[in-house]
C-alpha cells in the first residue's frame, strides 16, 4: 500500500515544499510513500508563526480551551486507531501489539494532559505584613519538539501534551524514518476546531538542517528532545548563544540485578520482555543482566532458552515476537557489534540476521570486563551482557558503572534488599521484579548523561512553564 505524501503544516495549512524523501518498510524494503523534506528558511517561518500565535492569540490564558483541544485531539486519535497503528507497524517494523499499546497509552496520556491543563496553580506567601508576593506560573513560549523514530506516537505526545497544557505554542521534528505516522497524528490535530491555526506547526526534514534551525533560533523559547547523548549534548551546545531551556531524555543502559532469591521464572519472562520490546530499540531496554555468581548459570540457561525461543518476523504477523529494526543501517551496525562481542566476551547466544528486512534475532554474551566499550555504550538493538557479581555492594558498583542512569530494575523477594537497591542505584527510574511498566502518570527521565528534566507526570509540566513573581504591598494600589 502507498500512503500520501507528508507535507510541512505551518499556522494550520498543509504546506508542500523541499526535496522528497522515501519512507521504507523495514521488514521488506518496499517504498511506503514520500514527505516533503524542510529547510532552515520554513523552520523560520514557521518558529514566527508560532511566537506571532502565542502573543496574538488567548491560547496561553485559556485553560479550558487546551483541555479542550486536548480532549479533541484524543477523540480524534482513537477514531483513527487502526490507521495509525497500521503506519507505526509499517514505518518502524515493531509489532502490532507493541504500536497498538504504543497508539492507545498515546491517547491516554493526551487525555491525562488535558485534564491538568485545568489545574495549573500558582501560590502566594505574605512576605511581611502586607506584602504580598504572587507565584504565578505561565507558559514559557515557544516549544521545540523534536521526536525520535523509535516511538513517534508516544515520543511526541508526551512533549506535545504537557506543552500544550502549559499554554506554550510549538514547533515540531519528527524523525525522518517516520514521516508518514507523524502526518497521520498531525491530521487528528488539524481536525480539531479548539485549536488555534499556527499553535502547532511542523516540519519535516532528511538529514539536520531543519534541527539546528529550531535549537539555534532565537523565536524557540524551549526544546524538549528524546534522542542520543551525543546529539543531546550538540543541542545543548546549539542552544546555549540563546541560553533556550532545554530538556532531554538521552541514552540509556539499564541494568537488571537478579538476587539469587529472586523468582527466576518471573525474571526470565520479565527480562525477555524488557530487553527484547521494540527490537531493544528503546532506552529504558535491560541491556545489561547482572546476577549473583550462585545463580549465574541457571539463569543463563534460563535467559537463553528463552532468548532463543523468541519468533522474529515482521510486525503484522500474528507469530511474530519480535518485529525488525528500524532500517537496513541499523542492521549492519549491530552485526558489527555483536562481532566485537565475540572477540571481547564469550558469546552465549549469537543473533543472526534473516533472509529479507532488518531483521535480527537476540544476542547474549558473558563479559567481566566493566570498562569494555560493550558495556559502558548504549547499543540499541537485540544485544544485552551478562555479567556476575558477588555481593550486594559489588551489584551497587557495577550498577552505576555506566555514565548512564536512565532506568533500571531489581528482582528479589527481600523487601529491605529492593528498597536499599532502589535507592543506591544511580537510575530515573526503578523497577522491582518488573521492567519497562510505564504510564502517564510517573515521570521519566534520568541521571548523569541520560538527560536533564522529567517527561510525563506533573513534573512534565515544568521545562514548558516558567514562574513569575508578581509582588503587591498594602497601600501601593488603590485607595
Amino acid at each position: 500500500m502507498t500512503y500520501p505524501t507528508a507535507r510541512h503544516f505551518i499556522g494550520g495549512t498543509w504546506v508542500s515544499d523541499g526535496a522528497m524523501g522515501e519512507s521504507v518498510n523495514p521488514a521488506d524494503d518496499t517504498v511506503l510513500g514520500q514527505y516533503h523534506a524542510g529547510s532552515a528558511a520554513l523552520v523560520e517561518q514557521a518558529a514566527q508563526t508560532a511566537r506571532e500565535t502565542f502573543f496574538a492569540t488567548d491560547w496561553a490564558h485559556a485553560p479550558r480551551q487546551r483541555a479542550q483541544a486536548l480532549f479533541e485531539f484524543a477523540d480524534r486519535m482513537e477514531a483513527a486507531r487502526d490507521e495509525i497503528v497500521d503506519l507505526i507497524v509499517a514505518e518502524n517494523g515493531k509489532l502490532r501489539s507493541e504500536a497498538m499499546g504504543e497508539t492507545m497509552g498515546s491517547i491516554s496520556e493526551v487525555r491525562y494532559y488535558g485534564g491538568l491543563a485545568r489545574n495549573l496553580r500558582g501560590t502566594m506567601q505574605e512576605i511581611s505584613p502586607g506584602q504580598m508576593s504572587l507565584f504565578h506560573r505561565e507558559a514559557a513560549g515557544v516549544a521545540g519538539i523534536i521526536v525520535p523514530w523509535n516511538a513517534p506516537v508516544t515520543l511526541l505526545v508526551r512533549s506535545l501534551g504537557p506543552a500544550l497544557a502549559a499554554g506554550c505554542t510549538c514547533l515540531i521534528k519528527p524523525a525522518h524514518q517516520t514521516p508518514l505516522v507523524h502526518a497521520r497524528v498531525m491530521q487528528c490535530l488539524a481536525d480539531c476546531p479548539s485549536l488555534p491555526p499556527g499553535v502547532v506547526n511542523s516540519i519535516n526534514e532528511s538529514g539536520i538542517e531543519v534541527g539546528q534551525a529550531i535549537v539555534s533560533s532565537p523565536l524557540v523559547d524551549t526544546i524538549s528532545f528524546t534522542g542520543s547523548s551525543a546529539t543531546g549534548k550538540a543541542i545543548m551546545a546549539a542552544a546555549a548563544p540563546t541560553l533556550k531551556r532545554v530538556g532531554l531524555e538521552l541514552g540509556g543502559k539499564a541494568p537488571a540485578v537478579i538476587f539469587p532469591d529472586a523468582d527466576l521464572d518471573k525474571a526470565v519472562a520479565e527480562l525477555t520482555h524488557g530487553a527484547l520490546t521494540m527490537a531493544g530499540q528503546i532506552c529504558v531496554a535491560a541491556a545489561r543482566f547482572l546476577v549473583h555468581e550462585s545463580i549465574a548459570k541457571d539463569f543463563e540457561d534460563r535467559i537463553k532458552a528463552s532468548f532463543a525461543a523468541v519468533h522474529v518476523g515482521p510486525g503484522n504477523d500474528p507469530a511474530s515476537e519480535m518485529g525488525s529494526l528500524i532500517d537496513r543501517a541499523n542492521l549492519d551496525r549491530l552485526r558489527t557489534i555483536i562481532e566485537r562481542a565475540g572477540d571481547e566476551g564469550e558469546m552465549v547466544l549469537r543473533g543472526e540476521a534473516l533472509n529479507a528486512g532488518a531483521f535480527l534475532t537476540p544476542t547474549l554474551f558473558r563479559i567481566d570486563d566493566v570498562a569494555s566499550p560493550l558495556v559502558q555504550e548504549e547499543l540499541f538493538g537485540p544485544i544485552v551482557s551478562l555479567e556476575t557479581f558477588t555481593d550486594e555492594s559489588e551489584a551497587v558498583s557495577k550498577a552505576n558503572a555506566t555514565c548512564y542512569g536512565l532506568a533500571a530494575s531489581v528482582f528479589t523477594t527481600d523487601l529491605s534488599r529492593a528498597m536499599r537497591m532502589s535507592r543506591a542505584i544511580r537510575a530515573g527510574t526503578v523497577w522491582l521484579n518488573s521492567h519497562m511498566r510505564l504510564a502517564a502518570e510517573a515521570e521519566t527521565g534520568g541521571f548523569g548523561q541520560s538527560g536533564l528534566g522529567r517527561l510525563h507526570g506533573p513534573e512534565g509540566l515544568h521545562d514548558f512553564m516558567e514562574t513569575k513573581h508578581i509582588y503587591l504591598e498594602q497601600g501601593m494600589i488603590g485607595g
